[in-house]
């Protein structure tokens, strides 16, 4: 069953989905069987090794970390998907959230958000959530 979302809580997932695309791609190179071997063999520091790497590239140090928790799913008849906890944190704004990684495609789906002194206004909250998402990055970020 898929949660209710607003319109805010879209656009920030699709923020935040943007700002980590990089990511995604990098950790797609990786073999999805080491993936799996290191998720369904409780080998997470080796994971965690794996998606630090594949972040240093893009963001700032201690802004976007591994959550230290991640699943797979490996159903018949379908692509092999791997979801990875992840937090975001940067200018009093904390994001919890899944990565989702197929061999195709990638997205984020936020599990929970903290803004210090938020605004009252969800659109100016993610504005906030957005300038974030770019001031921690090391490359010029554009979003959608």
């Amino acid at each position: 069953m898929r949660r209710c979302e607003s319109d805010h809580d879209i656009i920030r997932e699709r923020a935040l989905g943007d700002g980590l695309s990089e990511v995604a791609t990098e950790l797609r190179l990786v073999d999805v069987t080491d993936l799996i071997a290191y998720i369904r063999g409780e080998q997470l520091a080796n994971l965690g090794d794996i998606v630090s790497s594949s972040i240093e590239r893009f963001f700032k140090p201690d802004t976007l970390r591994y959550g230290k928790a991640a699943d797979i799913d490996l159903s018949w008849g379908s692509e092999p998907a791997i979801k990875i906890d992840m937090e975001f944190h940067n200018q009093d704004v904390s994001v919890y959230f899944s990565l989702l990684l197929e061999s195709l495609r990638a997205g984020v789906e936020i599990n929970y958000t903290n803004l210090n002194d938020a605004a009252g206004d969800p659109s100016r909250n993610t504005a906030r959530l957005i300038k974030a998402i770019a001031d921690a990055r090391l490359m010029a970020y554009r979003p959608a």
